[in-house]
């Protein structure tokens, strides 16, 4: 005899497992957001996000133009390339890949080296949260 779950069941754990994943980006991202909040930041855009992403900087201290889609492209949902080492660089959509935006400390860590590397500055809490939306919405 052959147990088959019923469809409600099926229907019940799919949404129980798509929670639970979203749930561990969400709260890293939620906590970082609460974070930049009380540093006075907010309210975060996704279309501010995107805009910085692409935008040319100058970073005067190696005197290259560079932007965050130089390395990870603007598709965040494909693999990007580091514009120096050619080093592969994850998808950073958490929907292609559900290991981003999970921990809140290798986020910031991401965000102090990428921000310094490609602005030549630390981000501001204003920036990196654009930045977050505009990432956990791909």
């Amino acid at each position: 005899m052959t147990i088959c779950p019923s469809p409600f069941r099926l229907a019940a754990f799919v949404v129980l497992a798509a929670l639970g994943t979203s749930s561990c980006f969400a709260s890293a991202v939620d906590d970082l957001l609460t974070r930049y909040g009380t540093q006075g930041a907010g309210p975060f855009d996704p279309a501010v996000g995107a805009a910085q992403w692409d935008r040319p900087t100058l970073n005067a201290a190696v005197g290259e133009t560079r932007r965050c889609s130089l390395c990870h492209s603007t598709n965040l949902r494909a693999v990007g390339k580091h514009a120096t080492t050619g080093k592969r660089i994850e998808p950073l959509a958490p929907a292609t890949n559900p290991e981003r935006l999970t921990d809140a400390e290798k986020i910031e860590k991401w965000l102090l080296r990428n921000c310094k590397w490609t602005w030549g500055r630390e981000c501001t809490p204003q920036e990196k949260g654009n930045f977050l939306v505009m990432m956990r919405a791909q």
